[in-house]
């Protein structure tokens, strides 16, 4: 019987994930407007997926960040710290672009809000205080109770720590960081199932206009993405460089962003931006450290899904943000985008950590994650293209201004 069940879903295990989702999308809006009393029986499958999120979401950050800072290297070149500037600010700016977005676009949710107890932070000096205080907690605590803002500093101060430690210590955190990827794509593979009982359940309860609400927060991230792409990295590229800087842009869009689209990981997508670099005749020890490290750390695109779907559980919750907070959230979004897994989705799990600035219960929170990956099919592929596109054209952006530089002193 199994062997028959197999045979009859073969097809369907063979395709992508991205087309997995996309079938498990149909099926649910298909089965909530026929059938929606059956449709609501399937949200234990959405439930599940929720949970097994929420458990991965607190060890995945306190690794993968933790890896990353252990492993770099002292000696790195020069230009490795104008791509790093470079990296920080466009991340920076990307949450600033997404922050003003939601302002101008308002979006809401439709969420299984629980009953609270306590009222949330009302303003920016509670929220830096409750800051403060989360962020020296007990690391194992930090970890059982998904407080992301402890779990982030503990991460950093190990990082820092092992850096002086042995290269048989940082592969071993090397093959933590791996094994815990491992156990993430193994719970996003099973996401189609998941976000098919969660699209069921949430049309079936909530009607089509849940499916509407979802279209306008994908347009938002989307559009936020597109002039992050075409206006504001081209005009850090102009003042780092004082040159017309849309024949690169679009030389890296064109190399970098196509196959990252498709392929939805910036760590797949290295050897492609690696070959890029070196069409575009770039320092090779610059380009060898800074395309694996943006990889890592340059996630513009993932600043904008966090600050975006935060600001949009932030206004369903009907918490009032004033600029201050505005601009907090996107110092915490660009610092949490360093930390953002490799494979797809994984800016979504990472969601959590901004929200927590506002008191918002991890359980609302991972709602939030669970509509972004219904909306990933498109949301983290542009996210990717966004991301691995913008990690060869502000190497190529470093790379450039030092040899300029070079000249003008040779002159």
């Amino acid at each position: 019987m199994s062997a028959r069940l197999y045979s009859m879903f073969r097809p369907l295990l063979q395709l992508g994930l991205i087309t997995q989702i996309a079938i498990g999308i149909v099926a649910g809006v298909i089965l909530a407007i026929f059938l929606p009393e059956m449709a609501q029986s399937f949200s234990l499958l959405g439930q599940l997926f929720i949970k097994a999120l929420k458990a991965v979401a607190p060890i995945l950050v306190f690794v993968l960040v933790m890896t990353a800072i252990s492993g770099h290297q002292k000696g790195q070149p020069t230009n490795i710290q104008d791509v790093i500037i470079l990296y920080g600010i466009g991340t920076l700016v990307a949450a600033l672009v997404a922050v003003g977005a939601s302002f101008a676009f308002p979006t809401e949710l439709v969420l299984d809000i629980p009953e609270v107890s306590g009222n949330p932070p009302g303003s920016i000096v509670e929220i830096l205080h409750n800051l403060v205080l989360s962020a020296v907690t007990n690391p194992v605590t930090a970890l059982m109770d998904a407080n992301f803002i402890a779990i982030l500093a503990w991460a950093i101060a190990l990082g820092l720590m092992l850096r002086h430690s042995s290269e048989a210590t940082r592969n071993v955190l090397s093959d933590m960081s791996d094994a815990v990827s491992g156990v993430v794509r193994m719970i996003i593979s099973l996401a189609p199932l998941g976000i098919f009982g969660l699209v069921a359940n949430t049309l079936a309860t909530a009607g089509i206009s849940a499916l509407l609400g979802f279209g306008q927060l994908l347009s938002v991230i989307v559009g936020c993405m597109l002039f992050v792409a075409l206006v504001t990295n081209p005009l850090i590229v102009f003042f780092k460089l004082r040159q017309n800087p849309y024949p690169l842009v679009f030389a890296c869009l064109r190399g970098s962003a196509i196959t990252a689209f498709f392929t939805r990981s910036s760590a797949a997508n290295i050897p492609v931006n690696l070959e890029l670099s070196e069409r575009l005749k770039l320092d090779a020890d610059t380009y060898a450290i800074s395309i694996p490290l943006g990889a890592t750390i340059n996630m513009a695109g993932a600043a904008i899904t966090i600050s975006v779907i935060t600001l949009a559980v932030v206004n369903t919750l009907g918490i009032p943000v004033d600029f201050p907070t505005a601009l907090l959230l996107c110092v915490v979004s660009a610092l949490a985008a360093c930390g953002v897994s490799g494979v797809a989705g994984g800016s979504l799990l990472l969601i959590p950590l901004a929200t927590s600035l506002f008191g918002i219960p991890t359980e609302v929170a991972m709602q939030a994650v669970a509509i972004g990956f219904v909306i990933s099919v498109v949301q983290d592929s542009t996210e990717t293209a966004l991301n691995s596109s913008t990690d060869v054209l502000f190497t190529a952006t470093a790379s450039r201004a030092a040899e300029a530089k070079a000249k003008a002193k040779g002159k």
